[in-house]
């Protein structure tokens, strides 16, 4: 069995069968789309169920406990933000993405999988201060970056989940120079180098 086999069978386990319907039906468009615009690299179509789709779904259950209302900034093809809204029905999902294409693609993934979700066409900075329950990024920005991308969408009881490479601790170093927040470390179990991060309690420095 291939890499993309044992994944796809693994998230079969983990996942009620219409939601596994639903997540081969975004994978589909995904490669589709992808053929046409540069929604995702050629490598990334041989991976979307053992790297993103796998690697997204770990951020389902860093959300345990917390409120529905999500934010996820930088969406791109839907990595994490679309897989959560399809795994975690109750989120009320705001997806964020200023290329024009990829927020038309996720429209499209939104219509055809019966997925109820806000696509952003903009930038994070043009959009309005707001609280969230969850604010998200994946492979968006250093982390620095990320938090003062993130700050408008953080309230008191605000939780960000942030998947991260190898370089998280020194990213960490750098933003606990301009911002002071708690944060826990989870191993992430796509990616041997990577972890995620659950940031909270973030303030100025």
């Amino acid at each position: 069995m291939g890499e993309e086999d044992a994944a796809h069978h693994a998230i079969a386990k983990r996942v009620d069968p219409a939601t596994l319907q639903t997540l081969e039906t975004f994978v589909g468009l995904c490669k589709s789309w992808g053929a046409k615009t540069n929604l995702v690299s050629s490598a990334d179509k041989e991976r979307l169920w053992s790297r993103h789709v796998a690697d997204s779904l770990q951020l389902v259950g860093a959300a345990h406990g917390l409120g529905g209302h999500w934010i996820d900034l930088g969406a791109g093809a839907g990595f994490p933000g679309l897989v959560v809204a399809i795994a975690r029905p109750e989120t009320t999902m705001t997806l964020v993405e200023s290329n024009k294409k990829k927020a038309a693609f996720l429209l499209r993934v939104a219509a055809e999988c019966k997925v109820a979700l806000r696509v952003e066409s903009r930038r994070a900075e043009a959009l309005p201060p707001k609280a969230f329950d969850v604010v998200s990024a994946r492979a968006l920005a250093p982390l620095h970056k990320l938090l003062a991308l993130s700050e408008p969408f953080f309230g008191d009881t605000t939780v960000g989940l942030f998947p991260k490479g190898r370089e998280a601790a020194t990213e960490l170093t750098m933003a606990h120079q301009s911002y002071r927040f708690d944060v826990d470390i989870t191993p992430s179990r796509t990616d041997p180098d990577g972890v995620i991060l659950r940031v909270r309690n973030l303030v100025r420095a």
